[in-house]
């Protein structure tokens, strides 16, 4: 049996620095990471269930659909590169925070009330 080496990254690395020439991967060769988002039912979440590696996010459609459709109720799917993901990092947990006192949300503060009253009054049917 021939000794195959795998060209999955999380098996094995390509190392540059040993082989100098280019390394030129086929189609089907470098395999991306996709998240995968799953929907029970209509109208509810999409909730993130796991990840596929595939070539093409057509071919991780497939593959999500046979990995984690089968097994629960499903009435949609999205995938996405893992690569397109972005996030705040942990030291922005300032951006966050909120201000403790917000009075400008309550409708209490506002003098419309007053006005409300005083035009009904005005305007009643005599």
């Amino acid at each position: 049996m021939p000794n195959i080496e795998s060209l999955d990254p999380r098996i094995r690395r390509i190392d540059l620095e040993k082989n100098p020439e280019h390394v030129v991967l086929n189609i089907m060769e470098n395999w991306e990471t996709y998240e995968v988002f799953h929907q029970r039912k209509r109208g509810e979440h999409h909730v993130h269930v796991g990840i596929v590696h595939a070539a093409n996010p057509e071919m991780a459609l497939v593959f999500a659909k046979e990995q984690y459709g089968r097994r629960l109720k499903c009435a949609n799917m999205w995938v996405t590169q893992s690569s397109n993901i972005y996030s705040f990092h942990y030291d922005d947990e300032d951006m966050f925070e909120t201000t403790p006192e917000k009075t400008y949300r309550e409708a209490g503060g506002f003098k419309v009330r007053d006005k409300i009253n005083k035009f009904k009054k005005e305007n009643a049917p005599k």
